[in-house]
């Protein structure tokens, strides 16, 4: 029985940090890493801010594994976009989606590194270190779509059209023209996706 109960609180204690860890995904997109308070992410996540460090030793570590849970997510959104079409279409159904009017909108969804880029150089270690390894898998995972190519080619083409959805995101957030901001999408689109097909 004891066992039983352990097994309980531990199965219950990791669905309490899921939570945290999904506030503060959304949280962090939404706002920035200065915005939400610790406080305000455990009230998002249905907790209280005393149970905090029984999760998580700092508020650094949340971040990092905030950041991580949002590029993972992103990974995981644009692998599966990927896998919806036939395999000579998966790139540019990629770059669609990411410049896709609805990313845009969806910041407190969307790709941590459009929303959050500008501020990765004044984070933490343990920070920019889970937003590495995604960046780094979101290339990896732009380039597994590029087979026709070396894998040194494939790998170059996914660098630069990474950097290009990024920054072209990026730009038609920051304008607060609703013409211009369209015109940005529509010209990356144009210039990324039909040659990459």
């Amino acid at each position: 029985m004891r066992e039983y109960k352990g097994t309980q609180r531990a199965a219950e204690k990791q669905a309490a940090r899921e939570r945290i860890v999904e506030a503060a995904a959304r949280a962090i997109r939404r706002s920035g890493y200065g915005g939400p308070s610790v406080s305000e992410i455990m009230k998002e996540a249905g907790l209280t801010h005393g149970t905090f460090y029984a999760h998580f030793p700092s508020r650094e570590a949340l971040l990092a594994a905030a950041a991580d849970r949002a590029g993972t997510e992103t990974v995981a959104w644009s692998s599966r976009v990927a896998a919806s079409v036939p395999p000579q279409q998966a790139a540019a159904a990629m770059i669609q989606s990411y410049l896709s009017g609805e990313h845009l909108k969806d910041i407190e969804h969307g790709c941590p590194i459009a929303a959050l880029g500008s501020e990765m150089p004044r984070q933490a270690p343990e920070v920019r270190q889970a937003a590495t390894a995604r960046i780094r898998e979101m290339i990896e995972v732009v380039a597994h779509q590029m087979p026709e190519r070396t894998q040194a080619e494939a790998r170059q083409k996914a660098l630069s059209t990474v950097s290009a959805m990024v920054g072209s995101l990026i730009l038609a957030r920051a304008v607060n023209d609703p013409a211009l901001c369209e015109e940005i999408r529509e010209a990356a689109l144009e210039a990324f996706t039909p040659k990459i097909k």
